[in-house]
């Protein structure tokens, strides 16, 4: 089935207050750029309960995609598809979360069809992000599951997992936020896992300077402990350490295939009102902090907070790519292939899922994170939309990206279980 609408070359750019918008404004095109000096106090407006209501896709909808690109839906009937990753070969890796397993497409020879839909492997706890090594000719797939890292023997073009799962890390922190994603740096040595936070806002939590501050800035405590954190260890799952900080819930992990920086798709915290506080795309440093719970976006205080951490105030990195809060970013790709036009290489690709508590709802879309030289501008803009239907009813919720072998790109929803492709 082949659906294609496409929205005109014409592009808004959206700065301060303007910025902050909700799903009748998003189309394909419309660029914004929410800076730290554009956000509102704390409760300028009510925290809202508004969850959507996800129907089946009516028969007129379709995703919007830019002007001289197409959608086609090219797999539907899954069940709650999430993180996704090509493999060398082409095949495309999916986590059915909900379900416990990882399945295997292998995409027709012009990647328009699947050729073949197997099970990878079954039984998994959780899985979300998954990971091949080493990266060029992979001897293994890496799964994170809720509370523990795993891997499977791989040969290239593998569609069933041979034995059972090796444990490569034994205890991640369970319960509360619970997708783990895994990526491996450029050189290959090291193994990055991000782990969220187990409640919003650390509520209850009156913290003093942790017992990890020496080695790792801003480190929580408590319950909180090893959580809103990117983790990092070896392939072989020793060496732990704490790489960064303060991320309340890194759901994407995704490496830039020039500059070779980790970036995070990072959910904020909730309960501050419609524009509080931003979601974001950022580059992950080494030793870095960004804020959760004592402060968020550089030096804000978070009111719950007020007082505690003094001593972090000024050490808070500030994210690079501000996205409407709420809008609950999840997976992120860099487009490193080469049928989109030259302009779009070495952008990223994010995953919106959608608001549950904003008045009027954002997310449900995927956007585009412009880049300049490696670096990120600040400023994304909307890629993919349609998936809202009214002020109650979605019919899809984003979660995935992948860039394909001949350069289309791919988007999983779990509202409806599909999975779509955008070519050019």
């Amino acid at each position: 089935m082949s659906v294609t609408v496409t929205a005109s070359a014409e592009t808004r750019r959206l700065t301060g207050s303007a910025a902050f918008g909700d799903w009748r404004a998003d189309r394909p095109g419309v660029v914004r750029l929410i800076r730290p000096d554009d956000l509102p106090k704390p409760g300028a407006t009510a925290s809202s309960a508004n969850v959507s209501r996800v129907v089946a896709r009516p028969a007129a909808a379709a995703p919007l995609v830019p002007s001289g690109f197409k959608a086609e839906l090219l797999a539907d009937g899954l069940s709650g598809p999430r993180e996704m990753r090509t493999a060398p070969n082409g095949d495309i890796f999916v986590s059915e979360t909900r379900a416990g397993r990882v399945r295997v497409l292998r995409l027709s020879d012009d990647g328009s069809k699947i050729a073949r839909n197997e099970i990878f492997a079954s039984g998994l706890s959780q899985p979300f992000g998954i990971a091949f090594f080493p990266s060029d000719k992979p001897q293994w797939v890496y799964v994170a599951n809720t509370g523990s890292v795993v891997r499977f023997p791989y040969r290239d073009g593998d569609l069933k997992a041979e034995g059972k799962p090796e444990t490569v890390v034994s205890e991640l922190p369970r319960g509360g936020h619970s997708t783990r994603d895994i990526v491996f740096t450029a050189d290959g040595k090291r193994m990055l896992v991000s782990v969220g936070s187990g409640s919003n806002d650390a509520e209850g939590i009156k913290s003093a300077p942790s017992e990890n501050s020496e080695t790792a800035l801003g480190a929580s405590s408590g319950y909180e402990t090893r959580r809103a954190d990117v983790l990092s260890f070896n392939p072989e799952g020793k060496d732990a350490r704490i790489f960064a900080t303060g991320i309340r819930n890194c759901v994407g992990l995704a490496v830039h295939p020039t500059t070779g920086d980790a970036y995070c798709s990072t959910n904020e915290r909730d309960g501050f009102g419609d524009n509080l506080v931003p979601d974001y795309v950022t580059r992950i440093r080494e030793g870095a902090f960004y804020g959760w719970p004592w402060f968020y976006i550089g030096n804000h205080e978070d009111p719950h907070h007020a007082g505690e951490r003094p001593d972090l105030k000024d050490k808070v990195t500030v994210p690079d790519v501000l996205i409407q809060p709420h809008s609950a970013s999840l997976g992120l790709a860099f487009y490193d292939g080469q049928a989109f036009p030259a302009e779009y290489r070495g952008d990223g690709f994010a995953a919106e899922h959608g608001s549950w508590n904003r008045a009027k709802r954002t997310g449900y879309k995927v956007i585009r994170i412009r880049m300049k030289d490696g670096v990120p501008t600040g400023e994304y803009e909307d890629f993919m939309t349609g998936f809202v239907i009214n002020d109650s009813e979605v019919w899809g919720r984003p979660v995935g990206v992948a860039v394909t072998r001949d350069g289309a790109l791919l988007v999983s929803e779990d509202g409806n279980g599909t999975i779509w492709r955008i070519s050019h």
